[in-house]
């Protein structure tokens, strides 16, 4: 069992600012009870892993009451804890656990939408059109003589129409899955309701919180609805082309007179909670969301979304981190997490891969080298933690897991798959259930096998089989968060006035830099103390491509 650590945050309400967030799928994570689903007693078991990892916080995606119409994001109780995953007990135990190990934690919010489950959408269903329950909720009458054609042309993000007509002739609102109804947030049972959640799980001991769907809460439901004639009909790709804050759904400027009512909220506690915004919308935009007196921080996709080459990198960091300074946030880093194809072999794909066409060939147009892509993968985590900010890291990639891109189509359960009509293969690959020692049925995840078949090959990557091994993935990032805490100190970063094409140099206070070498061939390096690298250096001290070296 691992040593509490010290705590990062102890009674600093600032300790999110340079943490280490580790992101916990409960139900891929660890089966403590053996039904094949991860639970909460299973994060609980594992905590001392995370604790000896070097991570300051746990985030937590949703473990609520759901029927996993999308993977636990169609939530039923907003208050209550799937009881496949455990009580709320567990869950306190959960906590105390964390906070013994000197771990912060951080809870799924999802303020979008319900499950069709939810009592609220029952009610609304058998009260029938003009109800006061379906008022929170978004309801429309169809168009065509008799109603039959949807209320507009909006578009669900996981394809086809975002309406769904029920027996009476109304349709509802659903951004996402059919069984995800969208909120109505102009109602104010809606507001009240969520900042009670906020109350319920903050009174728990949780300590932030990590918002869904942040950009999609306020809607223009003003009569007539107003089509999108495909602009942004699914969101985040197509945004720029949308005059900021006028699209019908997406990032409207009245969300954020709802996060002014968080933070409040959040910061009637001792210490305030953190929150941070899932916000997929441009720059400038992601800045209004990470105000100090909205949510505080918001996750920065374009470093996820960004190639691997120098100068895309370098406008990228420099954008985000005036982005961050702009609202008086710190930066936020991320490589994987549940949606996105895990950079462990995202990152190796050629300029310009279409990652479904990709997934659907199941990995293989175009192939790709295991070994190298993991060695770009580190290179690419060692970079981001030497970046001033926070570092969010998504469960398994400590241990170098590759994108399961070969999952037959008859396990697959992302409702992607359905409603693109089976040309998205969805987020399965990158969900598969974790391994913890080399044999086993579900190679330690639990007694029997997993709600998602693991490959054969996740025998080598097992936490049991990198523990204690020089050189493994698991044991770098152990070595990296350990040095990162001794030498953070300030968020500056300054640029290296002169560098080797296609190589990265930057500076950070006190006296230690980071050099990441994107070129395909060997770069000499520079005098200094070799204080950790991504892949050991040359015969001749030089540092080789796709590797990461901080030097004091």
């Amino acid at each position: 069992m691992a040593q509490p650590s010290a705590d990062l945050s102890s009674r600093n309400p600032d300790w999110w600012r340079q943490a280490v967030i580790y992101q916990v799928y409960p139900r891929s994570f660890a089966d403590a009870d053996g039904d094949g689903l991860g639970d909460l007693a299973g994060v609980t078991a594992h905590l001392d892993h995370l604790a000896a990892l070097g991570v300051d916080a746990v985030w937590l995606s949703p473990f609520y009451p759901s029927e996993l119409a999308d993977g636990g994001y169609d939530i039923a109780d907003h208050r209550d804890t799937d009881p496949r995953l455990g009580t709320l007990d567990d869950f306190d135990a959960l906590v105390a656990e964390a906070h013994r190990l000197g771990l912060k934690v951080i809870v799924d919010i999802v303020p979008n939408h319900t499950s069709h489950q939810h009592p609220w959408f029952q009610e609304a269903l058998a009260a029938g059109p003009g109800s006061p329950a379906r008022a929170r909720y978004v309801f429309r009458p169809g168009k065509g003589t008799r109603g039959e054609l949807p209320p507009t042309d909006w578009q669900s993000v996981f394809g086809g129409s975002a309406w769904e007509r029920v027996p009476d002739g109304e349709w509802y609102l659903h951004l996402f899955a059919r069984e995800q109804p969208d909120l109505d947030w102009r109602h104010e049972e809606v507001r009240e309701d969520l900042l009670a959640t906020l109350r319920f799980w903050s009174d728990r001991g949780v300590d932030g919180f990590r918002v869904d769907v942040a950009h999609g809460l306020a809607k223009d439901l003003s009569e007539p609805l107003r089509d999108v004639g495909g602009v942004g009909a699914t969101g985040e790709d197509s945004l720029p082309l949308v005059e900021p804050g006028s699209h019908p759904y997406w990032d409207r400027d009245e969300v954020h007179a709802i996060y002014r009512d968080w933070r409040r909220l959040l910061d009637s506690y001792d210490p305030p909670r953190t929150a941070v915004a899932e916000a997929w919308v441009p720059d400038e935009r992601r800045a209004l969301y990470a105000r100090p007196d909205e949510l505080g921080q918001a996750f920065n996709f374009e470093y996820l979304e960004a190639g691997w080459g120098a100068e895309e990198l370098r406008a990228v960091i420099t954008r985000s981190l005036a982005t961050a300074r702009s609202a008086g946030a710190s930066a936020t880093w991320v490589l994987s997490n549940h949606d996105v194809v895990r950079h462990a072999s995202r990152l190796s794909l050629p300029p310009g891969t279409d990652l479904d066409a990709w997934l659907l060939s199941g990995g293989t147009e175009p192939p790709l080298d295991p070994v190298a892509a993991l060695r770009r993968a580190r290179a690419a985590t060692l970079l981001m933690l030497a970046l001033p900010g926070s570092a969010y890291l998504y469960q398994g990639e400590e241990l170098g897991l590759p994108e399961v891109a070969d999952l037959p189509a008859e396990v697959l359960q992302d409702p992607v798959w359905q409603q693109s009509g089976h040309t998205r293969k969805g987020r399965d690959g990158c969900r598969v259930p974790l391994p913890w020692t080399t044999t086993g049925p579900s190679y330690g995840f639990g007694p029997g096998a997993g709600w998602l078949p693991q490959p054969p090959s996740f025998a080598a990557y097992a936490a049991g089989a990198q523990t204690g091994a020089e050189g493994s993935t698991l044991e770098l990032y152990r070595a990296a968060l350990k040095l990162r805490r001794k030498l953070l100190e300030g968020e500056e970063l300054t640029w290296a006035p002169e560098t080797v094409p296609d190589v990265l140099e930057f500076r950070r206070t006190p006296g230690w830099r980071c050099l990441t070498n994107l070129r395909g061939t060997s770069v000499p390096l520079p005098l200094g103390e070799l204080l950790l690298a991504s892949e050991p250096l040359t015969v001749s001290g030089s540092l080789p491509p796709d590797t990461t070296v901080w030097l004091a």
